[in-house]
Order: C-alpha cells, then structure tokens, then sequence
C-alpha cells in the first residue's frame, strides 16, 4: 500500500532488517542502506506509517468478502513461492480451492478473430473437463472465452485481475466476474481500492503464469501482451503453448514468432494433456454423449450439418431445416 515499494524491495528490506515490524520501526538512514531503497523511498516508507489506512482495508476486505493471505499462509499457492518475485499478499474472493493446484493459463488477444474466440472456449473446456484450472486475466477477448469455455465445462477456473476486487475491469465483465467468484475465485495483489493502469497488468499476468504448468497462446499480435506473459512463463520455467493460425493474419504472427522459438505446437487438447500425464476421453466421445441426447430433433438435423470446417449459413437453411 506503499507506492514504490514491492514484492524485490521488500524482500531485501526483510533480508536486512530481519522482520516487518523493524523495517517499519527504521529510521531513514537505516533504510537507505539497504540495496534498491532510495532516501526518498525510505522517506515513503516512514510517511506511509501514518498514511495508510490499515483498519479501512480490513473494512473493505470484510465488506466484500475478500480473503487476504501472505506467502507464510498455508493457502497461498506453492507455485508461486517458487518465482523470482511472488506477490506479498493475494487477496482472494470466492471459494477457496482444498489446494491451488497448477493449471493451464490462457492468453491471447483482446481482439480475437472467430477462429480464436472458439479456441478458447474449445481448449479450456476441454482442459477444464479433464480436471485442469483454467487460469486467465478476465480480459476482453481470449481471456473472456478461456473463463467462460471452463465455467461451460463445469471446471474450474481462477481470474487474476489488475486491479483491486472493487474494481470490475473491463466493466462489461462484471457478471462474470461475480460468477467465477460464486463458483471458483478472483484473485488480485493490489489493495481494495486500486484502479488498472499500465503498470498493473504486467504485474498482474506474472501470477497468471506462476499459477500454471504452462501458458497457451490461442492468438496474439507480434506486440501482443500476451508475449509478455509467454517470457515471463519462462523465466519461471513454465512451459509455453502455442496455436497456429494463418500466416497472412496479423493476430497469429506473435503465436507464429512463440512457435520459431520453440514453444510447443498445439492442434488438439491432447498436445497439453500428454505434458500433464492426464488422459481424456476424444472429443468426438464427449459429443455423442449427454450433449446430443439433449438436443430435439430439429437442433439434431443442424448439428449434423456443421463440421470441424466453418459452414456457410445458406448450406444450413438449405440443408437442416425443414420445407415449408
């Protein structure tokens, strides 16, 4: 809750000084010995013992239904012990999983063409049906259809948001927002009150990937943030997944310039699961299954006419429906 200071700082405050309570009894020289603290962040450091508002974030916390765990809590998740910068605290709304096992972050473009939007819904429902979080931005775009794909399979999914828990960003996802904390969690390190900006969402999507076994990039430009996030996941030793898509497209070149640089090609879920010593039933079994017994007879005579390929809606009406 102090600007300036974070997760690095404050982990060399505490190698030098020993515990909390000394970093925040310290006097300015002895906290401008320490590596990374400036005199005018020791300044921050001593003005924020009187500015922030400690019994306020405990209210809202407790207004909204928010949990706060540290790294010594037996909650906070083991995966992210394990990375270069962890964040000091999660704050956590929704139901707690029994653990935070690793699951499947999935990224990708805020502008997705069709054949990236129902990628991600068809690869996170497939992972989330098989047992695999699915662990993704709440984003417009992939991250929207990755959370919804695993809310339709009846999985589980986690949002990490860039923002603090009384902030819906972007404002569109707010009922889905509420729904994954009804059902799974939102997760954030930022304190009540704080507001996206452009720092957030890089510090936000190192969570994503330090949450997961492996990040899959469904579609993203060469600039894409995404990419941001598939280097972070392996500075952390996570495993990067990519989709191709087509080469004249300017949304697949960052998954193109993932692949040339040996990320693992992903055609069907079954590229993730071999990785993850999980076994799924074939895509086709799922089908056939309560889906099809659930369909009437005039949705059975459409869905026989789609196939893996797009299908022009005049084959459809041609086709399907009856004449009249």
């Amino acid at each position: 809750m102090i600007p300036g200071i974070g997760p690095v700082r404050v982990r060399r405050l505490l190698e030098a000084m020993g515990s909390v309570e000394r970093v925040l009894l310290a006097r300015e020289a002895e906290l401008a010995s320490v590596e990374g603290i400036s005199h005018d962040l020791a300044r921050k450091i001593i003005q924020g013992r009187d500015e922030v508002d400690l019994d306020r974030e405990k209210k809202l916390t407790n207004e909204h239904g928010v949990e706060v765990f540290d790294c010594e809590d037996e909650f906070y998740p083991q995966s992210l012990k394990e990375i270069y910068d962890p964040p000091l605290v999660l704050y956590v709304k929704g139901k707690l999983p029994a653990r935070f096992s690793m699951g499947i972050g999935v990224i990708g473009t805020r502008e997705p063409t069709i054949y990236g939007r129902e990628n991600a819904k068809k690869f996170s429902f497939q992972l989330a049906y098989a047992g695999v979080p699915i662990i993704s931005g709440l984003a417009r775009g992939v991250d929207t259809f990755a959370h919804q794909g695993a809310l339709a399979a009846k999985g589980a999914t986690w949002a990490v948001v860039g923002c603090g828990l009384m902030t819906c960003y972007p404002s569109e996802n707010q009922s889905l927002m509420d729904k994954i904390a009804e059902e799974h969690c939102v997760i954030s390190e930022f304190p009540m009150e704080t507001k996206p900006d452009r720092q957030t969402f890089p510090m936000r999507n190192r969570i994503v990937s330090g949450l997961s076994h492996g990040v899959l990039v469904i579609e993203a430009g060469i600039h894409s943030g995404a990419l941001i996030t598939a280097r972070m996941a392996l500075d952390q030793g996570r495993q990067v997944y990519a989709v191709p898509g087509r080469i004249d497209h300017p949304e697949a070149k960052g998954c193109h310039a993932l692949l040339k640089q040996g990320a693992k090609l992903v055609e069907g879920v079954e590229d993730i699961l071999q990785d993850l010593n999980l076994l799924m039933p074939p895509v086709q079994k799922q089908i056939e299954g309560p889906v099809i017994e659930a369909l009437s007879e005039e949705e059975r005579s459409i869905f026989a006419v789609l196939g893996s390929e797009e299908v022009h809606l005049d084959r459809v009406i041609q086709t399907a429906v009856p004449k009249t």
